[in-house]
Formats: structure tokens, sequence, C-alpha cells
């Protein structure tokens, strides 16, 4: 896709001197003047070691090809940097870029942004201002089973007497504090105590789809659930093509989707999905979903009118000023902050992307395979504090914190499983991910068959 893009891209420049050649011989002034590149600065997230740092540019018009150069400029000592000072070099990918800045001092303050020049002159992003950490790795918290055993059955009990089949989902309850499960192959909704008794609130283990009480209600591999101040409960219910809903005296329904496969906006079973696969709700009751198989973020009302929100359905990697013009490639996470910006995780285009109030699409982290950030990740959740907790399926658990620092909480990068402290702590494609109120760290470890739990330390 990125390859045909740059052809056709480089296709139209050299249409587009021909045009030129030809209307020399012309008027002149019947040429579209060349204007000074327009672009926004991305987010840096910096790591802990203080001497690196991530970010990148997007053009918020379409790419000139004359463009010469572009990159981001970065200084410690001017506010303002220009292309004079340290900058970097970098190849365009599609409308965006992500680089890389290296060699920077610790717990030092520094203001970098976007450049591109071109033949009418040098474009700026926005000034980013941050500050690189002091060096100190953390030690990560320590990584336990809440419940499961690694063996694969639907079996309720306490801790390691209950049973799981390769979760996906999970959330900590807005209104009791329980921990909530998508069970995906017994396609059952499962609740787990803090003390870790597991019971189960909904599904009997066998696929279907009904809607009704609780206790009869049926799913299709449930991916990934969220609750509302209400005591409400959310559910992607991936098989099904559709959003269920299960309300505090034990109901349940289908919240928007025909159960069919497809794309169509519209209001509660008028509206179709395909393959839903993430979950986040707003302030003002507002989910939005990961679309996976649409390679869309749709939004649904309270009122349940569903709206595409980002994503063009193309499977692809594009960054840009217009949400309808990006693509996504099989989103499977996201995550609201408390500024009302969206968060997507993409495993395959190994990215976190972020979609702001007024629809600019841009790479929060992560998104170039050079520089290799991020693995896979699958599952995104904010704390109170706005840090960011990311399930990377490459078996880490990782920390963005509000002040952008990227931390490893948990695992080494390999799949088994161990208990232990950081890096010892292994997991096995993690794929869900919440946060309760004290700030531990709950983990759906899908091949392990067991839910985590990291207390930070």
């Amino acid at each position: 896709m990125k390859k045909s893009f740059t052809k056709t891209i480089l296709f139209a420049a050299f249409l587009f001197a021909i045009a030129l050649a030809g209307a020399s011989c012309g008027k002149s002034g019947d040429a579209t003047p060349v204007t000074v590149p327009d672009l926004t600065t991305m987010d840096v997230v910096t790591a802990e070691s203080g001497t690196i740092a991530y970010t990148g540019g997007l053009f918020n018009g379409s790419t000139d090809v004359s463009l010469s150069s572009y990159g981001v400029c970065y200084s410690s000592t001017s506010q303002t940097p220009t292309v004079s000072d340290k900058k970097t070099t970098d190849t365009l990918l599609q409308f965006a870029y992500t680089t890389k800045l290296t060699g920077l001092s610790p717990k030092t303050t520094y203001y970098a942004r976007a450049y591109a020049v071109n033949s009418a002159g040098t474009g700026y992003g926005k000034v980013v201002q941050f500050t690189t950490g002091d060096g100190t790795a953390s030690t990560g918290g320590t990584v336990s089973t809440l419940a499961g055993n690694g063996g694969s059955d639907f079996i309720d009990g306490l801790g390691s007497a209950a049973f799981f089949d390769s979760p996906q989902g999970i959330t900590v309850g807005a209104a009791d504090g329980n921990i909530y499960v998508a069970d995906s192959f017994n396609s059952a909704i499962r609740k787990v105590t803090t003390a870790g008794d597991v019971v189960t609130y909904s599904g009997n283990g066998e696929i279907g789809y009904v809607d009704g009480p609780i206790a009869t209600a049926q799913f299709y591999a449930p991916q990934s659930l969220v609750t509302d101040a209400s005591g409400n409960t959310y559910v992607a219910d991936y098989g099904n093509n559709n959003i269920r809903k299960i309300t505090p005296d034990g109901v349940v329904s289908t919240f928007a989707g025909s159960g069919d496969a497809g794309y169509a906006d519209g209001t509660g079973t008028k509206a179709t999905f395909n393959s839903p696969r993430g979950l986040a709700i707003d302030g003002s009751g507002n989910i939005f979903v990961a679309d996976l198989g649409n390679n869309l973020i749709r939004k649904i009302t309270p009122a349940g009118v569903v709206t595409t929100f980002a994503g063009s359905r193309g499977a692809s990697y594009l960054d840009n000023a217009v949400p309808t013009s990006a693509t996504f490639n099989k989103p499977n996470g996201i995550a609201i902050d408390a500024n009302n910006n969206i968060y997507v995780a993409e495993a395959l285009n190994h990215a976190i992307r972020k979609i702001t109030p007024a629809g600019v699409v841009t790479t929060f982290a992560g998104g170039n395979k050079q520089i290799a950030l991020l693995g896979g990740p699958s599952a995104i959740v904010f704390d109170k504090s706005g840090n960011l907790f990311v399930a990377d399926q490459n078996g880490r658990i990782l920390e963005i914190t509000a002040a952008k620092v990227l931390k490893v909480i948990a695992g080494n990068g390999t799949a088994g499983f161990a208990e232990g402290v950081g890096a010892a702590g292994i997991f096995n494609s993690p794929q869900g991910i919440a946060v309760d109120a004290s700030n531990n760290v709950y983990v759906a470890d899908y091949y392990n068959n067991r839910i985590r739990k990291i207390v930070l330390q």
C-alpha cells in the first residue's frame, strides 16, 4: 500500500512537471503557486534513559512533490528551534513521518517542532516542549496471578480453582470495582472480585446470539467491555458483529448492530459493524468502537446513534488532518483521556494513534518499524492521573506516563509464564488491560488463560 502510494505521488509529480512544461508556452501565472508547507508536530514520548525521544510531523495539506527535506528540529536553548539547530532528516511516510531524537541529555528541557522545506521556504509545526528523564530505570511492578491456572476450561472458583479460555478484554466496574472479563472462547462474561473469586456474569459457554435475562443470554467470542457510572456493561460481541448491553438488573439487549458483518451508520440495529474489537466510554456516555474488520473508529451516542468517527476503511497507515481520510489497519484497542482525545492501539501498525476532538489523526507512539518502540500493542487504558498503560502482545506491559515517559513495568519481550518483579514477570500474548482506583493493573493473559495483577512500586 505504501509503495503504491509512493508510486502514485511520483507519477503525479511526473505529470505535473509535463503540465508545467506545456504551460510555460502559454500564459504565465496559470500554475498553482507553491506555498510554504503547513505541518503539525506530533507528541513527544521520551525513553527512561533520558537520551532518546520519539516524535514526528504531519502535513496538514496535500504533500508537495518539491519538498527538499523534512524532519524535526530541536534545541535545549532556543524555544523556537529552526533548521539551523539540531535536526533529523526523515523519509516521508505518506502524509506523515515519525522520527527518533538521539544524543539527548538527561533531566533537560527541550523544544522541538516539525519542519519541511520546499521552493517557497521552510514551514514549521507548533513547538512542543518536553523534558527528558533522569536516566534511572524503573524497577517495574510485582506480577502475580489473580485468577486462573493455565488450563483452558469454563469453571468458576476462587483464584487458581477458576478456569478461563483465551480471555481477551478486561475492565474494572465503575460502580462496584470488580473486574469483568470477556472470556472469548467461552463466549461468556466473567466477574472477578479483588480477592480473585470468579463467577459467570453472563453466557453459558456456548456460542450463540440470545438477548434477554442475564442467565440465558448468549454471546459469540466477546472481545472487550466497558462499564458506565450507572452499572451498565457494554460488550463488543465480536462474532455477532454488534455491541451488547447488560443492565444492572440483569437484562441483556443489543445496543447497536444488526448482527450481520458490514458497514452502515444508523441507529441501534440499523447500523452494522465488522468484528468490533475495542471499546471506550467518555464522560458523556458516548461509546467509541475499534471496528477492526472495517478499519474504522465508530461512535455510538447514549441514544444508540452510530456514526463513523475516523478512518476510511482501507487497511493502511495514514495520519491526516481530516479524520475520515486517515487510515487504520485492524485497530484493536481504544482509550479516552481527560481532554477527550481518542487513542487507538494498532498491533499491525506497531503504533498508538491519537485523534483530537477536532479530528486530527497523528501517531502518539511507535509507527515506525525501524524505530521499534512498540511491538504489537493490543489494548490501552488510562489511570486517573493520565498515565497510559499498554498491553503489548510481545510480552510486555508498558506505561507512558502523563509526562510522556515510556516505561516497561513488567515483562521482557519473551513469551511464557512467571511471577516476579518487572522483567521477571512473564506473559504470553497479553490482550486486555485495566487499572483500578488504587492503581493496580490487571491483565488478560491470553495464552496463559489467567488474569494477572501488577502492583506498581
